[in-house]
């Protein structure tokens, strides 16, 4: 999307395609899963679960964290990773009205 571009568009639609952007990688719903199923901050052993190079590791998890669906804190030599439970939130409450807002029980269209 075009930084011109969006503003043709609502917020809440631009704010669905931030967050979707954030979710379209494999990568980056692996370590979302893995932060979720840890329910704690997580430092250093992602790269060991992702099987993926330091490097993109630390690629996929800038991402999250500029959108928002991670925090974290720096212990020490290496940075700690865990959910932001407010912006999960808020994940949470937009997909559900995005979804929502299809009738899939009417009448097929196709």
């Amino acid at each position: 999307m075009g930084a011109t571009k969006t503003d043709l568009f609502t917020k809440q639609q631009n704010d669905i395609a931030i967050m979707a952007k954030a979710l379209a990688h494999p990568a980056r719903i692996a370590i979302l899963q893995y932060l979720v199923k840890k329910n704690a901050c997580v430092c250093g052993d992602l790269v060991d679960e992702l099987g993926l190079a330091q490097a993109t590791t630390s690629q996929h998890l800038k991402e999250l964290k500029t959108a928002g669906l991670i925090q974290g804190t720096i212990e020490g030599a290496s940075v700690c990773y865990c959910i932001n439970p407010k912006v999960w939130k808020q994940y949470q409450q937009l997909f559900a009205g995005f979804f929502k807002e299809v009738d899939l029980n009417g009448p097929s269209c196709c």
